[in-house]
């Protein structure tokens, strides 16, 4: 892979949409949702731009001033299609969660990642 600091801003935001993607996954396997209905309509509750850009003010005070300029980088990209449900602001934001994950990944700090996702993110078990 490149350095960090030749991956465009759409590269981080990608791979990062993918981590996030597997976080929730994973989380809501280990909650014990066992359906692919079940699992593919819960996961919409985290993965929306909306459920994202309300993860990304959870963790927003725990960012580092590095970490606070990855995601600002993000939120500042150009953003061409809004989908629809979401406003630009929880879009941008929600970008900017994504090329944050993305940043954090490639620069080898699952650690943190992990510990930010964490925090941003609650999961119930499947039985409540």
């Amino acid at each position: 892979m490149k350095p960090i600091n030749e991956l465009t801003t759409p590269a981080l935001a990608y791979l990062g949409d993918a981590i996030i993607e597997l976080y929730v996954r994973r989380r809501l396997v280990e909650a014990g949702y066992s359906t692919s209905a079940a699992l593919n309509q819960k996961s919409l509750d985290y993965v929306r731009a909306g459920a994202q850009a309300r993860a990304m003010q959870k963790i927003s005070p725990m960012l580092t001033e590095t970490e606070a300029g990855v995601f600002r980088r993000g939120r500042n990209m150009g953003h061409g299609n809004v989908p629809k449900g979401a406003t630009v602001a929880e879009y941008r934001n929600a970008t900017g969660m994504e090329v944050l994950a993305g940043y954090l990944h490639v620069s080898g700090e699952q650690e943190r990642l992990y510990e930010l996702l964490g925090a941003a993110f609650e999961f119930e078990n499947a039985d409540t």
